[in-house]
């Protein structure tokens, strides 16, 4: 699936505007990385453009990119710890694709404009850490109600649809949170490999988004599962309770990570099983 020549475009690409140095492409690259997505079929044609996102604590850089015609419904994207990046904006690119107002966010903007992480996904974890640990609960809330208001005030969001909501590790009890700060707007919620989603705490992330109308896609990694196997039971038993439904489920040999496709552990038979997962959720939540 890989192609040289693409991969020499996408980084004079990422280069030009300023998404990566040569040496980080480079470094994405000669770990095998730098790889491409599966193309969608019928594809839209999409306009891109970096944004920046105005918040109560400051100016967020994101990426958004939508059909170039007509109106779309609107996702929010939540990356993993390391952060808006090349792969994160090829699946951001895809989703618009498919004929969606995509906004890809940078989380860590009070601390750093993207890219967060010097080595993309090959950066150590730990470095990232701090990061990830400034934000909170009310960052999550706020964070949302002011990119789900910005994507509302865009003319390419379709204002009488419903919007959708992804995260990817960190991401994913953000995403539900996401859901939980805008309950009248958010029509659908997906997870993928998220870390934290249930706690003992009162304000767990999946207690939250129970509270909402909004339809999830919980997508497990296999080894996540073995680490916490009754967390799937948890979040089974909440939304069955609160009649919401919920599509939750361990993704056989997949680690946690599997999905971005810079990831160590991408997996693609599983990161497309997930992906049209997704396009099924959006396809009736949204429409």
């Amino acid at each position: 699936m890989c192609d040289q020549d693409q991969f020499e475009k996408d980084r004079q690409e990422y280069e030009a505007r300023g998404w990566v140095t040569r040496r980080q492409f480079g470094v994405l690259l000669g770990a095998g990385v730098a790889m491409l997505l599966p193309q969608v079929a019928n594809a839209v044609t999409v306009t891109e453009s970096d944004v920046n996102v105005k918040t109560p604590d400051g100016t967020a850089d994101c990426y958004f990119v939508h059909p170039a015609s007509g109106t779309a419904p609107g996702v929010l994207v939540w990356p993993d710890i390391f952060g808006l990046r090349p792969a994160f904006r090829q699946m951001g690119k895809r989703l618009a694709e498919a004929g969606y107002a995509v906004l890809v966010v940078n989380p860590f903007y009070r601390v750093k404009k993207a890219p967060t992480a010097e080595k993309g996904s090959a950066t150590p974890i730990p470095d990232l850490l701090p990061l990830a640990q400034g934000l909170n609960e009310t960052t999550h809330m706020t964070d949302a109600k002011a990119f789900i208001a910005w994507l509302d005030g865009q003319a390419s969001v379709a204002k009488n649809r419903k919007i959708g909501t992804q995260g990817y590790c960190m991401g994913g009890p953000i995403a539900l949170r996401t859901a939980a700060a805008v309950p009248a707007r958010v029509g659908a919620v997906a997870s993928f490999h998220g870390g934290g989603l249930v706690t003992d705490m009162p304000n767990s992330p999946h207690l939250q988004a129970a509270k909402t109308k909004a339809p999830l896609l919980i997508a497990i990694a296999a080894n996540d599962d073995m680490r916490s196997p009754n967390e799937k039971n948890v979040l089974k038993e909440t939304f069955a309770k609160a009649k919401l439904p919920a599509e939750i489920e361990v993704y056989a040999g997949a680690a946690h990570g599997w999905c971005p496709p810079d990831s160590g552990v991408y997996n693609e038979p599983q990161a497309e099983k997930a992906w049209s997962r997704l396009l099924a959720l959006y396809g009736k939540a949204l429409a």
